[in-house]
């Protein structure tokens, strides 16, 4: 097993390696987030199908391509799409491209998804920093044969998303006059969206947006040492805060209406990362 994965993120890495590109941050596109790629100058588009190992995204709104990107010096990768568990993926393939990123020497991860406010006071179209998560999938991507590689069996999980990096998001937001929030991601197993009642407990247990991704990388990711940047856009009110009836096609809609800002805040980000 362990030396399966290894040899399977060695294709995988030499596959998206061009030379003299040296990537230290990743930025993870979620749901209607796409067009972030056009704020960034793409030196090489790599469709997910290409990329050996690597499983499909079957959701709208997800492209599914790697995007080589060179912006204000620094090397980027831009996942332009991502897999979630409820797409009916292992852990392990939904936290694959996480895996990638820590074998091709990354950094600093950017994590952006659509999320349902469980919280009143936010409205669609604001952004919400991550400062915590609850994670209420029910399951765990370090699950399973440990990899000594991939870093503690038993990771620290006190500080998942770094302080200076939220820090620097907030400021980045007041400066573009961006409303963003800092607040808990409660991440669920979807893919049906929850329920009144599932609100108002979440609501009680402390979350503030309610999402089907993102906790699995992250957890990862601090498991490999990765620096976290979560960054969640308000896509609907959660059910129960809003008496409107919830779909994707909102969230694709609310996505591609703050696609502009979204683009703004990461590149603001990334001109002032360290």
């Amino acid at each position: 097993m362990t030396t399966d994965i290894i040899k399977k993120l060695k294709e995988s890495a030499r596959a998206v390696s061009k030379a003299g590109f040296k990537p230290e941050v990743a930025v993870i596109a979620g749901s209607g987030l796409g067009q972030i790629k056009d704020y960034l100058n793409a030196v090489k588009t790599i469709p997910y199908s290409q990329i050996p190992n690597f499983a499909s995204t079957t959701v709208a709104g997800h492209a599914g391509e790697l995007v080589l990107c060179s912006y204000k010096g620094k090397d980027i990768l831009l996942f332009n799409g991502r897999f979630h568990f409820y797409e009916g993926h292992s852990a392990e393939d939904t936290v694959y491209p996480v895996r990638l990123m820590a074998a091709l020497g990354i950094k600093t991860l950017i994590i952006t998804a659509a999320a349902g406010a469980i919280n009143a006071e936010y409205k669609p179209g604001d952004f919400v920093v991550l400062k915590d998560h609850i994670n209420f999938t029910g399951d765990n991507p370090l699950r399973g044969i440990h990899t000594d590689g991939f870093g503690s069996r038993f990771p620290d999980m006190s500080g998942v998303y770094a302080a200076d990096l939220r820090k620097l998001a907030l400021s980045s937001a007041k400066k573009l006059g961006i409303k963003a929030h800092e607040g808990v991601y409660f991440g669920v197993r979807g893919p049906s969206y929850e329920t009144p009642a599932e609100v108002k407990a979440f609501r009680n247990l402390g979350g503030d947006v309610a999402g089907m991704s993102v906790v699995y990388e992250a957890i990862t990711a601090a498991q490999a040492g990765i620096k976290v940047l979560g960054i969640a856009y308000v896509s609907n009110m959660a059910a129960g805060v809003s008496k409107k009836v919830l779909s994707h096609s909102e969230v694709l809609e609310t996505g591609n209406k703050t696609g502009r800002n979204a683009a703004a805040l990461i590149k603001d980000v990334l001109e002032r990362l360290k």
